[in-house]
């Protein structure tokens, strides 16, 4: 390694947050959690939200977007804003040369998604997908399993999103629930981690079959989905998602292959059956009430993702869910809304 080399990879990496909402100031608190990371500046619609947000964590504050880009010293932008400007902002982004970590979804097509993983090529830049779930202890555990043959032939897989959000949730934002900048309601926003997990743990999925619905919220989206998804692999899987499930239940996924049974719950596992009782580490997930609130009290697997995506950058290497893999859930998820439209099954991709 030269001189000028080790000088960078020592040197603070400061990171543009863009949004002002919850996960912006996640963003934030993440950010200032990892050695190394400095904040170097906020940019939101919000004036008020955005100032507040440099007060607290430092950085400059701007409300709009070029001057924001143009603002130095800066490596890498975390992007929070609303899921439909997600590529248009990124490509701005990347164009000025800086790295794009963007909050799930990567956007909420696969057409503007292919647009900004061209954009980030094209730039030689890092992109990156908050997809934290990937990093968790217990989700690394259960990959492990299925990597080193321990849960065997794929069987079985099922996520269940079943939450709760009041009807102010909605009523209150001017883009949740929309099909312009949610992409979708809870499936595309609430689920998109369980479906990547899905995806993630058992591979590629070939043909859905789907039904929407939106039985409570007053959204253009639905607030209730079911969908029934045969792998490649030949597995079968299941997804449950609803933001209509008062007072809110934790996220459970089962899985199972043909050596065992593994469980998670809210981030734990909670049950794991396997037939050889090979040791299984079943470390504790996080305490964000994820079921019943938006808001993350524990921004620690935020904090593993910007911790990975600095390590990308400096090595030059791929984080830990590139846009590529983050247009994964993205497919899936338009796949299931084609099939609940059509009323029929449909081929993924």
């Amino acid at each position: 390694m030269t001189a000028l080399s080790r000088s960078h990879y020592n040197a603070a990496m400061r990171v543009g947050i863009l949004g002002g909402g919850n996960i912006s100031e996640t963003h934030a608190r993440a950010a200032l959690s990892v050695p190394g990371v400095e904040i170097a500046a906020f940019c939101g619609q919000s004036a008020d939200k955005v100032a507040r947000l440099a007060r607290e964590y430092g950085g400059g504050a701007y409300t709009d977007l070029d001057s924001f880009l143009a603002h130095r010293p800066m490596d890498f932008v975390a992007i929070g804003s609303p899921s439909g400007v997600h590529a248009q902002q990124g490509i701005a982004a990347a164009e000025r040369g800086l790295h794009v970590l963007v909050e799930k979804p990567i956007d909420v097509t696969t057409k503007r998604a292919d647009e900004l993983i061209a954009a980030a090529d094209r730039a030689g830049v890092r992109l990156g997908v908050f997809f934290q779930d990937r990093l968790r202890p217990s989700v690394t555990e259960m990959k492990r399993l299925v990597v080193d043959g321990l849960l065997g032939k794929p069987v079985i897989i099922s996520g269940r999103v079943k939450w709760y959000r009041p009807p102010e949730y909605y009523s209150r934002s001017r883009w949740r629930g929309t099909l312009a900048l949610d992409g979708g309601g809870a499936l595309m926003n609430q689920a998109i981690h369980t479906v990547d997990l899905l995806l993630f743990l058992f591979g590629p999925v070939t043909r859905v079959s789907a039904a929407t619905a939106t039985r409570i919220h007053a959204i253009e989206a639905e607030d209730t989905a079911v969908a029934l998804l045969e792998f490649e692999s030949g597995a079968l899987g299941t997804i449950e998602a609803t933001t209509s499930a008062y007072p809110g239940y934790d996220r459970r996924i089962e899985m199972t292959g043909a050596e065992g049974t593994v469980i998670l719950e809210h981030d734990r596992l909670a049950r794991v059956d396997l037939r050889s009782g090979a040791p299984v580490n079943t470390a504790a997930g996080d305490t964000t009430p994820s079921a019943s609130s938006p808001v993350v009290s524990d921004a620690s697997a935020h904090a593993r993702v910007i911790e990975d995506f600095v390590r990308a950058i400096r090595t030059n290497t791929v984080p830990a869910c590139d846009g590529r893999e983050g247009r994964r859930s993205v497919e899936l998820v338009q796949a299931i809304y084609r099939s609940a439209k059509e009323k029929a099954p449909v081929a993924v991709g």
